[in-house]
């Protein structure tokens, strides 16, 4: 039992050689602009101590979640939530990480975006159920960015000083991902406050009982709104009415009236709300304009981001887990020995079968780290060029919009099927509750479902992020990437993967071509191959970002590193060749299945299913 109650396993080591060896975070984040006031020592003193918290207090409850029940009360609409997730939350609030990201303005440790991700990765590895119920902070920096003088008054300091939850409020019982659909209203009461009606579905941690307040930012459409989302505007719901003092007010009308049952996750309260009814319900509208769906992705994006580091968090854990256990576990002789009855038995790690699974968790879990961290870099680069939407920061912003959907719904699916090869490493012993593989296989499900399906954000990657720009953005990357296989970088030690990676370039731009040659004919082929799109342009750019990390594995051993660093840059380069070698070539068919696509199965008979 104690195998599970131990179960968080850290890769700081991974995190640290991302962070300052391979992004240099210290360099060309860390005391510029904004970020001047920390630097390299601030930033491991930061990731040391939320390791600590990870590893301790917040690891602790993790198995007590998923066997203590949430406690809805029907009468008061309350959700009470296990011991093990309070606790959590409170090591978590009393050293005040709640307020990484804020900016120092307003109170805030103003840490960028790449630190709080390596960050967010250990705290979502250590206890998935705990990590969304602190969304409070986004709440509060969406309110600073786009509230008005009274709004940000009333919420931005209070959320940050008094630890108040957040939620955000999109999907509608009828209406699902489809979000336009959504039929909950807004009347004009007076000013910038209105009165909503409506119910929402799968509300994740709509309601529990650690703090004071709960901030839900909710999308409706006002009377007289247009259809589709254009239409929708986003409000600022408090669960309690926040006075103008800043004092709190009456209970107001937004009340859990469900909480789902569930496969996983079941520490976070997945619930349905109800808007209105016999207790109004009140709301500020959001910057006193009517731009719900833009201002809505501001969270969206981040919460698409998150979901994506949990589920490499969740299979980095996993693979740790199931390493130690193939170094401990004693079965079999040798397979070279097998005939000899007397052999004597080995480590199931010396079996070939449980080395290619080591192999290909860790291969792809680093390349995912890879791909979130280098993203998250992005977003410190888009901060220090002032901000989302500002003219200086329009091609980061581009790139990042470019790479959500990769982090998001290649991460999400990847680790899902690779949470079961680690499962298997176990044998008979994955299947049960002594260790912590088959908790992590249901808690991990979700991220494929929610903040969008892996086929939404397939489809977003095509139609929003390569041909609205016709290809721009991707094509910057791409030019990147060739840059890598003509340059040499990392020589000798890379020269194969480079050869591999050049290959599959081309194979991506026939991938791209075909699609959008397709497209023009039946738009239904997008909607048949757009997962395979969305894989394989995951794929390279994990096999990129990979071989450019062996590289730097290479020249640090070129350098005689400590004796203790030579297995970690050894293994570094062996996990991106395995990458190439194995993954790479998957590009190929891939084209050849997006190149020869059919609309057969959309003109078959509904029957014939």
């Amino acid at each position: 039992m104690s195998a599970v109650v131990d179960h968080y396993k850290s890769n700081l080591r991974d995190l640290h050689f991302n962070l300052f060896e391979f992004l240099k975070v210290h360099e060309t984040t860390l005391g510029q602009g904004k970020f001047d006031h920390m630097d390299r020592e601030d930033a491991e003193g930061i990731i040391a101590a939320v390791e600590e918290l990870a590893t301790g207090p917040y690891a602790a409850g993790f198995m007590q979640a998923d066997h203590d029940d949430l406690s809805f009360d029907r009468e008061t609409c309350s959700v009470t939530l296990p011991q093990g997730v309070k606790d959590a939350l409170a090591a978590y609030w009393d050293n005040e990480w709640h307020k990484m990201t804020s900016p120092q303005e307003i109170g805030g440790i103003g840490a960028p975006p790449s630190l709080n991700w390596a960050c967010f990765e250990m705290l979502a590895g250590g206890h998935a159920s705990a990590a969304f119920y602190v969304l409070g902070e986004v709440n509060a920096q969406v309110i600073h960015k786009l509230g008005t003088p009274k709004q940000k008054e009333l919420f931005t300091d209070n959320i940050l000083e008094r630890k108040w939850g957040g939620t955000m409020m999109l999907t509608e019982p009828d209406a699902g991902s489809d979000v336009g659909a959504g039929s909950a209203r807004a009347r004009h009461i007076d000013g910038e406050i209105w009165e909503l009606e409506g119910n929402k579905r799968y509300i994740t941690n709509g309601d529990f009982d650690c703090t004071e307040n709960i901030i839900h930012l909710v999308l409706a459409r006002r009377d007289g709104g247009e259809v589709g989302t254009k239409g929708l505007s986003m409000f600022i719901v408090p669960k309690f009415w926040v006075n103008d003092d800043g004092s709190l007010g009456e209970r107001n009308g937004v009340f859990a009236t469900k909480v789902e049952g569930k496969m996983g996750l079941k520490g976070s309260a997945t619930c349905e709300m109800t808007l209105g009814g016999d207790v109004p319900c009140r709301g500020w509208l959001v910057g006193d304009v009517h731009k719900g769906i833009k201002q809505m992705f501001q969270v969206i994006e981040h919460a698409r981001m998150a979901v994506g580091i949990k589920s490499l968090a969740t299979l980095s854990t996993a693979y740790l887990n199931a390493l130690q256990y193939a170094n401990e576990r004693i079965q079999g002789p040798d397979l070279k020995q097998a005939a000899d009855k007397t052999s004597p038995r080995v480590a199931i790690i010396r079996h070939p079968d449980v080395r290619f699974q080591l192999m290909k968790i860790k291969a792809h879990v680093e390349g995912m780290r890879a791909l979130a961290l280098y993203n998250a870099q992005i977003q410190d680069r888009v901060e220090l060029a002032g901000g989302h939407g500002t003219d200086d920061a329009k091609a980061l912003d581009r790139r990042n919009d470019l790479l959500l959907p990769l982090i998001k719904g290649y991460c999400s699916e990847k680790c899902y099927e690779l949470l079961s090869v680690a499962l298997q490493i176990y044998g008979g012993g994955g299947y049960i509750k002594d260790y912590p593989l088959e908790q992590y296989v249901r808690d991990q499900k979700i991220d494929t479902l929610y903040e969008g399906t892996t086929h939404i954000q397939a489809l977003d990657l095509i139609f929003r992020k390569v041909f609205r720009d016709q290809g721009q953005t991707l094509g910057a990357l791409a030019e990147e990437m060739q840059a890598t296989v003509e340059n040499g970088e990392g020589g000798e030690a890379t020269a194969a993967m480079r050869e591999r990676l050049a290959r599959a370039l081309g194979d991506i731009q026939g991938i791209f071509g075909a699609i959008m040659t397709h497209a023009g004919d039946d738009l239904y082929h997008v909607g048949l191959q757009a997962n395979r799109v969305l894989f394989a342009l995951a794929e390279i750019v994990i096999a990129w970002l990979l071989i450019k990390q062996a590289a730097v594995a290479a020249t640090a051993l070129e350098a005689g590193p400590a004796k203790s660093d030579v297995p970690f840059y050894t293994g570094k380069i062996a996990a991106a060749q395995w990458f190439a070698d194995n993954v790479l070539p998957g590009l190929t068919l891939t084209r050849k299945l997006v190149e020869a696509s059919t609309t057969d199965l959309m003109t078959m008979d509904d029957a014939c299913f």
